[in-house]
């Protein structure tokens, strides 16, 4: 049984039909790719999973249980963690206290211990204060556990969302375009990340990027979107060389 399972999955906004019959599946520890031209559905595909959008049609299955209609805390709760194309931190809150929300979701006081401040609530906040350290640890990011995240430069911000998402403990991590505004060197950085993500964290990744050196550098295999459909599916050799894929992103060859 694969990990996530999308079946004939459907949404429409007015009369554009932004996702159109799409089917594609994710296995235990896979990277896969999800790519297309822009205005292709792929972002509105990753909140249809993440519970920001309700499908009109169609089923998601995410080990073995369906979870459309789930608000997107209860998803990230089943282990379905993402980071998104426009960075979204706390930015006037520090670099430790955005990933120590994320953490929260384990705590085990109450309302009432956090209110009054019992001894269970001290301890638990140390516990969730030192997980939080560990990922940024990770991400070479301790050092500047004190700093407003709105102060990181870019490249530290994109890590600190994803040692966000990976706080939460997930089993499959969504990355929407991860190297958007980043230059050539710090893409190739991203690459191993990622690479290193999924061997040391045993998860599947579903990734959307407009890089294809990335894309062909990192991913197992490849969907292709264009208006809504899935037109292409494949091995990465066989996506680079495939007609349809050519065509959505260069445009047809005129006689």
């Amino acid at each position: 049984m694969s990990l996530m399972e999308i079946k004939n999955l459907n949404k429409s906004f007015g009369g554009l039909n932004a996702v159109l019959n799409v089917n594609f599946r994710l296995e235990q520890n896979e990277l896969v790719g999800l790519i297309g031209p822009n205005g292709a559905g792929k972002t509105t595909v990753f909140n249809l999973i993440t519970g920001v959008y309700k499908p009109d049609e169609g089923s998601i299955v995410f080990r073995d249980k369906d979870i459309i209609g789930l608000a997107p805390y209860t998803i990230c709760a089943r282990g379905i963690a993402r980071t998104f194309q426009n960075i979204r931190l706390f930015n006037d809150l520090t670099v430790l206290d955005n990933v120590k929300i994320a953490c929260h979701k384990d705590v085990q006081y109450g309302l009432l211990s956090a209110i009054v401040r019992t001894p269970g609530f001290f301890k638990g906040e140390q516990q969730i204060e030192q997980e939080a350290l560990k990922y940024l640890q990770i991400f070479k990011l301790d050092n500047k556990k004190d700093e407003m995240a709105n102060n990181l430069p870019y490249g530290e911000q994109r890590r600190l969302e994803i040692a966000r998402a990976l706080a939460t403990r997930p089993t499959m991590l969504i990355l929407d375009e991860p190297a958007a505004g980043m230059n050539p060197q710090e893409t190739q950085e991203l690459m191993k990340l990622i690479k290193w993500i999924r061997k040391d964290f045993n998860l599947s990744i579903l990734l959307i990027e407009h890089d294809m050196s990335l894309v062909m550098g990192v991913c197992e295999r490849i969907y292709v979107l264009d208006y809504g459909q899935i037109i292409a599916a494949g091995l990465p050799e066989e996506i680079r060389n495939n007609k349809k894929v050519i065509e959505a992103y260069l445009g047809e060859e005129v006689d």
